[in-house]
């Protein structure tokens, strides 16, 4: 008895010891790797970076990580073009979860099979893309968008101000629209004309009303998905595979 009573509590230390072991291991890894990701996609701060599964020591061994959860307050998308005409678009709170994440021998890189995660762009955000284009948007069509707003039910406001035909519009005009994701580009399309107090062929109206934004280079590859109209902002589900996360 005495003897079984040691071969546990050895047991029972030594098990204590491998998981202490486990946890500095994966701390380790994990402020190494978000140090990397901070310094691969240049971000002004460093992201939350998470490790699941457990042990962490036998999936190293494995050279095949589980989970790995990225994230990433801020990140500065680019939303395409060179030189003068290049820009950003700030996205919030990008989240994204890392399945089969696999490294090579020095641990220079790793690539996950797949990914998923979640992020969001302000409505004052997304106003800079439609107020971007020429103030002159269509012949004798001065106005522009004014405010970006939740609809409610899945819709964005778009309210509308300006001169259209020489005529000032008495008022602000608001419609209801829609968002979607087409490649990778966020649409806004109205569901339904504004009443803008004049005659004025459908084709000028929407090019006041609907407007798209593109977003590109999203951190390891990932690729906008779908998108939603929320209470502050539009939220954009992204997803990828061969997703690079380092190196």
């Amino acid at each position: 008895m005495r003897a079984l009573r040691i071969t546990l509590i050895l047991a029972i230390v030594l098990g204590g010891l491998f998981v202490l072991a486990d946890r500095v291991a994966v701390g380790f890894a994990e402020d190494e790797a978000a140090g990397r990701i901070k310094s691969t996609e240049g971000l002004a701060t460093t992201p939350d970076v998470s490790i699941g599964g457990f042990p962490f020591l036998t999936q190293v061994v494995g050279g095949e990580l589980d989970d790995v959860k990225i994230d990433i307050k801020s990140y500065e998308a680019s939303t395409g073009g060179t030189g003068s005409s290049a820009g950003t678009i700030r996205i919030d709170d990008l989240n994204a979860e890392m399945h089969g994440v696999a490294f090579n021998g020095d641990y220079s890189s790793a690539t996950a099979g797949s990914a998923t995660g979640s992020a969001s762009i302000s409505y004052a955000e997304l106003l800079k893309a439609a107020k971007s284009g020429p103030a002159d948007v269509a012949p004798g069509v001065e106005a522009q968008v004014i405010g970006l707003s939740d609809g409610g039910n899945g819709k964005i406001k778009v309210t509308v101000s300006g001169t259209v035909l020489g005529t000032k519009l008495p008022e602000p005009v608001s419609v209801l629209s829609s968002v979607t994701v087409s490649g990778d580009t966020v649409k806004v399309h109205a569901d339904s004309l504004p009443k803008l107090g004049v005659q004025l062929a459908e084709g000028r109206i929407r090019s006041i009303t609907d407007f798209q934004q593109k977003i590109e280079q999203l951190p390891g590859g990932i690729k906008l998905d779908k998108v939603e109209a929320a209470p502050g902002g539009v939220e954009i589900s992204v997803k990828g595979s061969d997703v690079r996360l380092v190196g």
